[in-house]
């Protein structure tokens, strides 16, 4: 089958424009397309090439280019090419202009600013990965976020996504054999939220995560019993922190995320 690309194109990272594009695949069949990012771009002859290389491949652009020659020309170019070509950004800052009566600064990449907000980012990224696992039980008096759930209910990627969003997020396997730390228990302006799932998803989980490593599918930890065993314990730690639990088995970590940005905010 001949290979569909979507060009992805921007004065600065590129970054929003390719997570808007791999956001439309997800809900498509999409294989065989393939995601083609061109950053940085600065000049009109770069905006000309990747038209006319999306009309050769029969491909369509997607692109945030906030320098209005650039934008113009691509529109133009896309126009004279019969290409199909998605402005992300556009109508959000026509919209802004229209409705608050306020220009754009017109400056590529400021989403990555080295400003305050990016060391925040910083800081609770270098967080998540000091306090995974419960580490360090110390983590749990500093987080905003404590994730506690049995193991492979999503802990850690959640910490690190939060973390991506400034939210300094610790969290705890917990197992019947090994006691949750004090430092666990309710403190003013965190946030304790527990992470359940389906005993056959987790099942299936775990049976693949043993594959991975080259280990028996027979083990223990892949078990049913073992399985319910951890399920049941974890969740009369949580009823006795009087935590809130988020059902995982069919949520996107993102979707998980917006949940527990949604109970920060009250």
């Amino acid at each position: 089958m001949t290979e569909e690309i979507i060009y992805v194109c921007s004065d600065a990272v590129g970054e929003t424009a390719e997570a808007v594009a791999k956001a439309t695949l997800r809900q498509f069949s999409s294989e065989h397309v393939k995601i083609k990012r061109y950053g940085h771009m600065k000049t009109e002859d770069e905006v000309i090439q990747v038209v006319a290389e999306a009309a050769r491949t029969g491909g369509f652009i997607s692109y945030t280019l906030v320098q209005p020659e650039l934008r113009e020309l691509m529109k133009e170019e896309a126009l004279r090419w019969g290409v199909r070509a998605v402005d992300v950004m556009g109508p959000m800052m026509q919209a802004y202009v229209d409705t608050f009566g306020s220009f754009p600064k017109r400056k590529p990449g400021l989403l990555h600013s080295m400003d305050d907000e990016y060391y925040r980012r910083m800081e609770a990224i270098e967080f998540a990965v000091k306090y995974d696992d419960g580490k360090d039980a110390r983590g749990f008096m500093q987080a905003q976020v404590v994730l506690i759930g049995a193991s492979r209910t999503s802990k850690t990627p959640l910490s690190v996504f939060l973390s991506h969003k400034g939210i300094k997020a610790a969290n705890l396997p917990l197992m019947p054999e090994v006691k949750p730390p004090a430092e666990l228990y309710p403190l003013p302006g965190r946030l304790i939220v527990g992470l359940t799932m389906q005993p056959e998803q987790l099942l299936h989980i775990r049976s693949e995560r043993l594959k991975t490593l080259g280990l028996p599918g027979s083990a223990q930890y892949a078990s049913m019993e073992r399985i319910m065993e951890e399920l049941n314990h974890a969740s009369r730690v949580m009823e006795e922190l009087g935590c809130p639990v988020i059902d995982v088995t069919s949520r996107a970590i993102e979707e998980t995320a917006g949940i527990i940005i949604e109970m920060m905010n009250g």
